[in-house]
């Protein structure tokens, strides 16, 4: 039986109020993922983009952890504001390129799930997983670094790390089109670019040049990557001699 999609009109670009193939793609794959249901050890099954209180990890292609953050406003709120509307300063500045975010994991903390976010317990656990959610990522990065601005919030307390659930966001068909490494070390290229622009205009503290650096480093990895895969030094011609 024919799928009813292959019997649709094809939507007219000019007239109709869309978003590009990759956007809608995106938007689906990113409303799944927050969909799934988590089971958070109480034998309770939620949505996991419901829950309020929680840290966030983002992954490039390479699997390679590039950003941590957190949340008490809703784990849906804040990842999607990350990736889809761009009105967070890590995306407005050219911290985190959303194009380069391939998987998602997430720690939601139950526990808080109905508590004020001014109450100081709450934060002090949240905080405190943060930093060991951003400890980890550091210690599994291939340059041991990731690209937040900021270090987490300063403190003693440690936590013990809560179920987390880690999925894809990115189809098939969308990995084949971001997945060349030239198509990366192009992007990656452009957004530092931009971000170079943006310390250039305005004074800016420490944090943004170590982005800078470190986006900088995962820019020479990938195109020395690139380089030695098809022949390094072995694959580049010599002059003299007139092309025919």
């Amino acid at each position: 039986m024919a799928n009813e999609s292959d019997h649709r009109a094809p939507r007219n670009p000019d007239f109709v109020n869309f978003p590009p193939f990759e956007t809608e793609d995106l938007r689906a794959n990113l409303t799944r993922f927050l969909d799934t249901l988590f089971d958070d050890g109480s034998g309770n099954l939620s949505k996991v983009g419901h829950y309020k209180w929680g840290v966030y990890a983002f992954f490039d292609y390479d699997g390679e952890p590039i950003y941590v953050g957190q949340t008490n406003e809703m784990l849906r709120t804040r990842i999607r504001r990350h990736l889809t509307n761009q009105r967070t300063d890590a995306v407005a500045m050219s911290v985190l390129d959303p194009f380069e975010v391939r998987e998602i994991e997430v720690w939601p903390l139950s526990q808080f799930q109905e508590t004020n976010r001014s109450d100081i317990g709450a934060r002090q656990h949240l905080d405190a997983l943060e930093r060991s959610i951003t400890q980890r990522a550091i210690e599994q990065s291939e340059f041991r670094a990731i690209l937040n601005e900021k270090d987490p919030p300063a403190g003693s307390l440690v936590v013990e790390t809560p179920r987390s659930l880690r999925g894809r966001i990115v189809s098939d068909r969308v990995y084949e089109l971001r997945s060349h490494p030239d198509f990366r070390i192009a992007r990656r290229a452009l957004i530092i670019s931009r971000l170079a622009q943006v310390i250039a205009e305005r004074k800016v503290q420490g944090g943004l040049r170590r982005v800078l650096q470190t986006q900088a480093l995962r820019l020479q990895w990938l195109a020395a990557r690139r380089y030695d895969a098809l022949g390094g030094a072995a694959s580049v011609g010599r002059g003299g001699d007139e092309d025919i």
